[in-house]
């Protein structure tokens, strides 16, 4: 994909209210790898309410070291954030793409998430 494709891609994206009209957005649009990642998300998030607020989470298996499955859990974003944060997400995971680079594609402004 060409630089001002993704650009336009990720415009497009940001255009949209929430994570799961992104995801199907990713689903449909010319790009097998694009299509291919973000099916592979399907029924892998959770929403759930954390000190008051509705957090989204990436809920997956991986095998750890003894060969044993192991649930994990990955907070992405709150519900009601710009959606920015998970099309970030999505292209850092997926295509080793820094957030930054997503969120000036997107004409926006990344901020290092703070560290607790």
């Amino acid at each position: 994909m060409q630089q001002n494709e993704f650009e336009t891609l990720v415009k497009t994206l940001c255009q949209l209210k929430s994570v799961p009209t992104v995801l199907e957005l990713l689903k449909k649009i010319d790009n097998e790898e694009i299509v291919e990642a973000a099916n592979s998300l399907s029924g892998q998030f959770a929403l759930a309410d954390i000190d008051g607020e509705q957090r989204i989470y990436h809920v997956f298996t991986q095998t750890d070291d003894n060969g044993e499955e192991q649930e994990l859990v990955e907070h992405i974003m709150n519900e009601g954030d710009d959606v920015i944060k998970f099309i970030a997400w999505f292209f850092d995971m997926f295509f080793e793409m820094k957030p930054s680079d997503t969120y000036k594609a997107a004409g926006k402004t990344y901020q290092q998430p703070k560290r607790s």
